[in-house]
């Protein structure tokens, strides 16, 4: 909309920019609907789409050197946990939408998720390794509660000994707390559990519909104590406004029993920029300066910096400072003392009942 807009309620993006690949974009000049108050109303709470994705293949491939895999498991696309800062934001843009309110509104979902895994893990053409759960969007989002197309996926990797590392910010992860420990025991599932702030206030706007940071910390310790291999994600640092926050962040990961830890500095890659400065305006207008210039100083002057190395950490002294803090608090906590621990050597396929009776041919 242009002008004047309405903010939704519940929602990270206060808007939906235009589509970099769309030469068209219609706004609503809200004068013209004023009297329209049941349409007012959806403005301000947007109901979620889900609708499905009729994938062939399940398990995408990643040629980024910087990212930690190579293999990744994304049973959704589009996110209702609403991050403001989401990366992944841009990738709605391919499917024709916008990476602002549809991409947190118009969730596409893999039905046939459980399935195509099966079908990929069955091939002769599977190469073991570990898969990431999930590469784009969060695999706990809510509508898993409800789909359990994660935990199909999960029942599968069970069954096949696959190996799966696992970063989310909902604590439903510990749900499939059973199936985690039961693969952890093959050194084959891991979780990370992200925290950008422990301040609730600040994730109800930042990520208005992720677990709070509590109960993601109650996540950890669950599944610390299950024996599943923990982590805890301190991303994304925004400098100014969250970063002051991560030695507290891996303090309270470490007592809730995190043994491992990462980081990622905040990407605003493409529309996440003006997604992100618009959120500023609206939820900390007096810090938004200082904020966007502190992330210009750890990319060159820019807002982000597609780089391969320097796009997750960036450079500087701004970027540097946050390095060193990361260091010296994982040093001090005793985290990382071991390298992570899940591998894919425990993967085979079940014998199928043919292939058994063979055996007395």
């Amino acid at each position: 909309m242009s002008g004047e807009r309405i903010p939704p309620k519940g929602r990270g993006a206060g808007y939906n920019p235009p589509n970099r690949f769309d030469p068209l974009h219609s706004e609503i000049e809200l004068e013209t609907v004023q009297d329209d108050a049941e349409y007012l109303e959806g403005l301000r709470r947007p109901e979620t789409e889900f609708l499905d994705d009729r994938s062939r293949s399940i398990i995408a491939e990643n040629q980024s050197p910087d990212v930690g895999f190579d293999a990744s498991v994304n049973p959704y696309r589009g996110c209702e946990h609403g991050c403001i800062y989401c990366y992944a934001r841009p990738t709605h843009e391919y499917l024709g939408m916008s990476a602002g309110l549809d991409f947190e509104t118009k969730i596409m979902v893999k039905r046939d998720a459980p399935a195509l895994l099966r079908a990929a893990l069955e091939s002769p053409k599977w190469r073991p390794r570990v898969l990431a759960m999930s590469g784009v969007t969060d695999p706990y989002q809510p509508i898993e509660r409800k789909l359990r197309l994660t935990r199909g996926c999960l029942e599968v990797m069970a069954e096949y000994r696959q190996a799966v590392t696992i970063v989310t910010k909902n604590r439903l992860v510990v749900r499939d707390m059973e199936v985690l420990a039961d693969l952890a025991r093959d050194r084959a599932a891991g979780v990370f559990l992200s925290i950008t702030t422990l301040n609730p206030a600040m994730a109800a706007d930042l990520e208005p519909r992720t677990s709070r940071p509590a109960g993601r910390l109650a996540a950890i310790r669950a599944l610390s104590e299950a024996g599943v291999p923990t982590g805890v994600l301190v991303a994304p640092v925004i400098p100014g406004l969250t970063d002051h926050e991560m030695p507290a962040i891996l303090e309270a990961a470490a007592k809730a029993g995190a043994r491992f830890a990462g980081y990622v500095a905040v990407r605003l890659p493409m529309a996440v920029a003006p997604l992100f400065t618009d959120w500023l305006e609206r939820h900390h207008p007096d810090a938004k300066d200082k904020v966007l210039d502190r992330i210009r100083s750890m990319h060159g002057g820019k807002l982000y910096d597609s780089r391969f190395g320097e796009r997750m950490r960036g450079e500087g002294p701004i970027a540097d400072v946050i390095a060193r803090l990361f260091k010296t608090t994982c040093r001090r906590l005793d985290l990382n003392v071991t390298p992570w621990p899940v591998s894919a050597g425990a993967f085979r396929r079940p014998t199928k009942p043919d292939e058994q009776l063979r055996l007395f041919d």
